[in-house]
C-alpha cells in the first residue's frame, strides 16, 4: 500500500511538474520513458535545449528522508539519469527534437496529503 501511496504522490507530481513546463513554453517529447538503468521522469525541450528532468515529490510535513525533495537527488542518482539519457538519446523515436544544448533539471514538488501544491522549485542545469 505504501508503494501505491508513493506512486501516486510521484503521479501528482509529475502532472504538477509538466504543467509548469508547459506554461513556460517547453514542448514534452516524453514521459516515464523506461530504460535498462531506470525510468526518466520528463523529457522536454524549449527552443534551444533538449531536457532531462528528474521530479521529486515530497508530502508537506513527512518527516522521513532528505529536507527537501531536491535534497534527494544524489550523486548516484544523477549518475543514473545521465546513463538514462544517453540510452534514450541512442534508443529513443526517430523524430526527436535536436537542439544544440542538453541540459538536466531537477523539479521539486511539494504537495498536501490531497495532492495539493505547496511548493515548486525548477533548477536549470542542476547537475
Amino acid at each position: 500500500m505504501a508503494l501505491d501511496t508513493r506512486r501516486a504522490r510521484g503521479s501528482i507530481g509529475e502532472r504538477i511538474a509538466v504543467e509548469h513546463l508547459t506554461t513556460r513554453g517547453y514542448e514534452i517529447v516524453a514521459r516515464n520513458y523506461r530504460t535498462r538503468f531506470g525510468e526518466l521522469d520528463l523529457i522536454a525541450a524549449n527552443e534551444t535545449a533538449l531536457v532531462f528532468c528528474e521530479v521529486k515529490t515530497r508530502l508537506a510535513g513527512s518527516r522521513g528522508g532528505p529536507a527537501g525533495p531536491l535534497d534527494a537527488i544524489g550523486l548516484r542518482k544523477r549518475g543514473q539519469v545521465r546513463k538514462m539519457a544517453k540510452q534514450w538519446l541512442v534508443e529513443g523515436p526517430p523524430d526527436r527534437p535536436h537542439r544544440e544544448q542538453l541540459r538536466f533539471d531537477a523539479i521539486g514538488i511539494t504537495v498536501t496529503g490531497s495532492g495539493a501544491l505547496v511548493a515548486l522549485e525548477h533548477m536549470e542545469d542542476a547537475f
